[in-house]
């Protein structure tokens, strides 16, 4: 549950993930080293400094408190501060300070203080004005005194050098490394291209490059799509080829029939027309998307201009709503083919027909509905199989065809890198067809 929770905001992108790799462990390694240094190097040399102080002050406490006067006192004192490199005089009680004062980022100095309040409770204050210098205050019987030393001799010197070293070159070799990274990633990004586009029906120019498994990858894939291309070709020849060798015979049948009478001749006429009709569309499904390349293409434009052209040949169909404007990167001849498939069923199983596009920044879809009986949502995978005809759902007293009508389209919104989506129609009642496109 804890890694289910947290993958939704994990990076998307292979960039982000691959800089997720290289950061994460850098940055655990330093804040691990910099912990390490600072409670056990730093915080121990730091506390062993303070403890000579420590006795270095009780010595000086022990000679104010065998004399009988501040003079005295600083007299004994004379000969080991210079010695012990300490500074010590009397001050008046208003030049002690109110309170400590200590930066807030001076780690080894919170130590130091820490540990002279434990061995002088008398201490009065202690200050830490800057990196050359610290004085502590302590009460006397004469009166406060102040203790100056240097503050090298209490503390690290520059004890931040460790970590801003570390922390500098960890984030240039991050930088370092992440520039190699994008450099191996890049022909993974191109191969994810070049297998986009022909999922989409392009084939743009790749070549594999970077490391061995990704050359052993780009070159899998290219054997893929050519064996792909030329299993295409081949369907497209062998159909293009017996729909072609068929169209001869019907047409000498159409030929004998004219020379019959028109009563003996029409049920057989109409038996050839529907042969017709069956060879075109194999002719459909055969040529698939393989007419043009992707071109920038208003889709308001091309939906008006085939409905009107089936408006003129006697369809009834009609524009419904036009939203959004763009151009879309469409195979204008294949989306045509699309639409006029859908609008055939719809018009073959129903009465009427309506068209709509609905344009987003981040899709396109075109959407056929009609007043028919619809499909069973449980039978609506089987209809976009090729040669798939549903008896219970649709009227197969009007002609159901060779069941290539949605097999089309589903090719055609799959060349687009799109979809067919069959659900039912909240206007008309009947089925309603979708191909949606990503933009």
């Amino acid at each position: 549950m804890f890694f289910q929770w947290l993958k939704q905001y994990m990076p998307r992108s292979l960039y982000g993930r691959a800089a997720l790799i290289l950061i994460v462990p850098v940055v655990s390694v330093q804040l691990v080293v910099s912990v390490a240094f600072i409670r056990k190097h730093l915080e121990n040399v730091s506390t062993q400094m303070a403890d000579t102080l420590v006795r270095e002050m009780d010595l000086i406490e022990d000679e104010t408190t065998a004399a009988a006067s501040p003079g005295e006192a600083l007299a004994l004192m004379q000969p080991f501060l210079s010695t012990l490199q300490i500074n010590v005089q009397f001050v008046a009680a208003d030049e002690v300070p109110a309170y400590d004062y200590l930066r807030w980022y001076d780690y080894s100095g919170r130590i130091v203080r820490k540990r002279i309040s434990e061995g002088f409770p008398n201490m009065l204050a202690s200050v830490f004005p800057d990196n050359r210098s610290v004085q502590f205050y302590l009460a006397t019987d004469f009166g406060p005194i102040r203790i100056s030393v240097s503050r090298t001799r209490v503390a690290v010197t520059n004890p931040h050098q460790l970590i801003v070293t570390m922390v500098f070159f960890g984030g240039l070799m991050t930088v370092i490394a992440y520039i190699y990274l994008r450099n191996q990633l890049r022909p993974i990004t191109k191969l994810a291209d070049a297998a986009q586009a022909f999922g989409r029906g392009r084939s743009v120019p790749y070549s594999p490059r970077g490391a061995t498994e990704v050359r052993a990858a780009g070159g899998a894939f290219l054997d893929m799509r050519s064996r792909i291309e030329r299993q295409i070709e081949q369907r497209t020849l062998m159909l293009s080829g017996v729909s072609h060798d068929l169209r001869t015979p019907l047409t000498r049948l159409k030929l004998g029939l004219s020379m019959i009478d028109d009563d003996e001749a029409e049920p057989l006429l109409r038996d050839v027309d529907e042969m017709q009709r069956l060879l075109d569309a194999f002719l459909d499904f055969s040529r698939g998307v393989a007419e043009g390349e992707p071109e920038a293409t208003d889709p308001h434009d091309l939906i008006e201009r085939i409905v009107e052209d089936a408006q003129r040949a006697g369809t009834a169909v009609r524009l419904g709503e036009m939203s959004g404007k763009g151009a879309v990167m469409l195979r204008p001849m294949a989306i045509r083919r699309a639409v006029e498939n859908l609008i055939g069923n719809a018009v073959r199983y129903g009465t009427c027909a309506e068209v709509s596009v609905l344009l987003s920044e981040k899709s396109l879809r075109i959407r056929v509905e009609d007043d028919g009986p619809g499909i069973p949502p449980d039978l609506r995978a089987e209809s976009t199989r090729p040669f798939s005809r549903l008896d219970p759902s649709r009227n197969q007293n009007k002609g159901s065809g060779v069941g290539l009508g949605l097999a089309i389209v589903t090719d055609v919104a799959r060349a687009h890198g799109g979809t067919l989506r069959l659900g039912e129609s909240a206007t008309l009642g009947g089925l309603c067809a979708d191909i949606v496109i990503a933009r």
